[in-house]
């Protein structure tokens, strides 16, 4: 089961990455056939595995753990300081209130939001790929799944 769920993650976020992102201490929640369902670390939920697609959706502490391992602002999603606070707590992220984004993000992606310090504040999944996040004044950039006030 470890083996699978770090190559999807490498898969997803960049080879070398699963290492990273689940250690051998991770314990699984498995579904009544044996599959997969979530990845737990010190009863933390690091991932869930979707059902429909096979990707991985994160955790707050599997989107922490992503920020430390993934390479500069790779994957990432940066906010103004003004909505720092309201994405912290879990509301989605529109286009005026991105600062910058990954232009590798693709529709769809699973992201790290971060402030303008670099500080870890959200995850969740890109609407509009990083390049469109940029360009566009309006409309959902990415839905956030978990923001840092709403500790699991």
């Amino acid at each position: 089961m470890l083996s699978r769920v770090r190559t999807i993650a490498d898969l997803q976020f960049g080879r070398g990455i699963g290492n990273q992102l689940f250690p051998d201490s991770c314990r699984f929640i498995t579904s009544r056939r044996g599959g997969v369902r979530q990845v737990l670390l010190d009863e933390r939920r690091l991932a869930t595995l979707r059902a429909h697609d096979g990707r991985l959706t994160l955790g707050l502490a599997g989107g922490r753990r992503l920020f430390e391992a993934l390479p500069g602002t790779e994957g990432t999603v940066e906010v103004i300081s003004d909505v720092k606070s309201f994405i912290a707590a879990g509301k989605n992220l529109f286009c005026r209130h991105v600062a910058r984004a990954d232009p590798g993000i693709h529709a769809g992606d699973e992201v790290i939001i971060i402030d303008q310090d670099g500080g870890f504040i959200a995850v969740g999944e890109a609407v509009l790929s990083g390049a469109e996040m940029m360009a566009f004044e309006t409309g959902m950039a990415v839905s956030v799944r978990h923001g840092i006030q709403r500790e699991e």
